[in-house]
Parts: C-alpha cells; sequence; structure tokens
C-alpha cells in the first residue's frame, strides 16, 4: 500500500505543478490534458515514457483501482486552469469540492489499493482531504498573488462577509488589505471542522486504515502555524520547515500519531 500512497501523491503533484512550472497558462494546461491522457493510456495498457506515468501502470496492475478518482482529480485541476486569470470561486462549497477532487481522492485511491472497504473510512478520508486541499490553498496564496497579482482561492462569499469584495472589470476580485486574515480565518475555520468530523469517526475506523488518513496531522500541523501567525500567510513562518515547524519536530509528531494508531 505504500507504493501506492507514494505513486498516487507523486501523480498529484505532477498535476498539481502544472500550472506553475511555465510562463504560459496554456501551456500548463496542455500538461494537464497530456495527464489525462496518460490515465486513459494506463487504464488501457499502453506503456507512456515517464516514471510516474510508469509507477501508475505497475500500481494499477498490482491494484484494484478505480480510474474515476484520477480522471476526477485531473479534471479539477483543469477546470480551475480554464478559469479566467484572477477569477475566484463563488461559495466555500466550490472550493470545498475542489479540495475533495484534488486531495480526497488520493486518500479514496490509497484505501482502494489497501483493500480496505469502509464507508466510514471514506467518509474520513472525505472530511481531511477537504482539510487540507483548503490549508494547501491558502499557504499558497502569496506564491499566486507573486505570479498572478491577484488573491485567488478566497471565496466570494467570504471576501464579501469581510469586505474585501470588488468589482473590476465586472469580475469579483478580493481586495488585499490589513482584513484578508479575517477571510483566511474564515477559510481555515471550514477546514478545522473537516478535521474534527473526521476525528470524530476515528473510533470507528478500520485500524488497517488509520496509516492512510495520517495526511490529517500535517493538515493539523499547518493548521496551527496559521493560528499563531493570527492568520497572515504572508508570515514567513508559515513557510519555515514544514508547514511552520521543524522537521524533526514534525517527524516525531508523525511518529507519536503513527505508534498510538491516532490521526
Amino acid at each position: 500500500m505504500r507504493k501506492a500512497a507514494f505513486t498516487f501523491r507523486a501523480f498529484n503533484v505532477e498535476t498539481a505543478k502544472a500550472m506553475d512550472v511555465v510562463s504560459d497558462p496554456k501551456t500548463g494546461l496542455m500538461r494537464l490534458l497530456w495527464w489525462k491522457d496518460v490515465v486513459d493510456k494506463v487504464f488501457a495498457n499502453k506503456l507512456v515514457e515517464h516514471p510516474v506515468a510508469q509507477a501508475l501502470s505497475s500500481v494499477v496492475s498490482e491494484h484494484k483501482v478505480s480510474k474515476h478518482w484520477l480522471k476526477r482529480s485531473v479534471e479539477a485541476r483543469i477546470n480551475d486552469a480554464n478559469r479566467d486569470e484572477g477569477a475566484i470561486t463563488e461559495t466555500s462549497a466550490e472550493l470545498e469540492r475542489y479540495a475533495e477532487d484534488t486531495q480526497s481522492t488520493i486518500l479514496y485511491m490509497t484505501l482502494q489499493a489497501g483493500g480496505i472497504q469502509s464507508t466510514v473510512a471514506d467518509h474520513a478520508a472525505s472530511h481531511i482531504g477537504k482539510a487540507s486541499g483548503l490549508l494547501l490553498l491558502l499557504k499558497a496564496l502569496p506564491h499566486h498573488v507573486n505570479k498572478q497579482g491577484v488573491i485567488p482561492y478566497i471565496p466570494a462569499n467570504i471576501a464579501e462577509e469581510c469586505g474585501l469584495l470588488t468589482q473590476e472589470g465586472g469580475r469579483s476580485e478580493v481586495r488585499m488589505d490589513e482584513r484578508l486574515p479575517d477571510a483566511v480565518f474564515k477559510v481555515a475555520s471550514v477546514a478545522e471542522a473537516h478535521l474534527h468530523k473526521a476525528r470524530e469517526l476515528a473510533s470507528s475506523v478500520p485500524r488497517e486504515a488509520i496509516p492512510v488518513l495520517l495526511p490529517a496531522l500535517p493538515a493539523q500541523v499547518l493548521l496551527d502555524s496559521l493560528r499563531r501567525c493570527e492568520f497572515n500567510v504572508f508570515d514567513s513562518r508559515v513557510s519555515r520547515g514544514v508547514h511552520g515547524v521543524s522537521p524533526l519536530w514534525y517527524q516525531l509528531k508523525l511518529n507519536w500519531y503513527s505508534w498510538r494508531n491516532k490521526y
């Protein structure tokens, strides 16, 4: 199952960085479309000369993995790439759906690869993926601001609540001022609620599913770091080490949770 988990995460990294490693968005979109085609080829037993694609082929041949989750993951990123530059989602629910499509799907597939059939584990994975996805989007806000000059991934409904929503050329945008941490806090609170719901299910989650759900820990670490920085995503402490803590402390905490069968 570990091999499958690493492979799915490698696939996610490749699709996540597709838009970031190019200067022309069209080139990034073409790269994502190429990965969508790779998924079809992998399930058709066709060789693709790429190390991640080959690892994916190996995992798919060894385990029963749903093609649906892989396609859903890459299609979510394609839809995001197709949005007008600087466009924001209208509601928190839309952002949660994107987080689930790009993060929860990794956990769903890892559970499948481990032969773990549990509705409770699936529900916990859904919540953890949503929390992880939302928090990672918040952490990446400075990168997107530097690259695009606008603030994406703050939903319009939250921006409006915080007095940050503006209209520029008929398009909604998020204003960057001292109230931005308030909006970050509201999105982070949605993520925290998902972590809480996932942990409420812990007593009913099969023991063998616990390692798959450990990504709840890095999500919690990032949430705690944001809280220490008063939800200022531009505070350099957030990007230090691993989600704002030393790598050693992070590894010790991860080992502790793993040893105690917690997430």
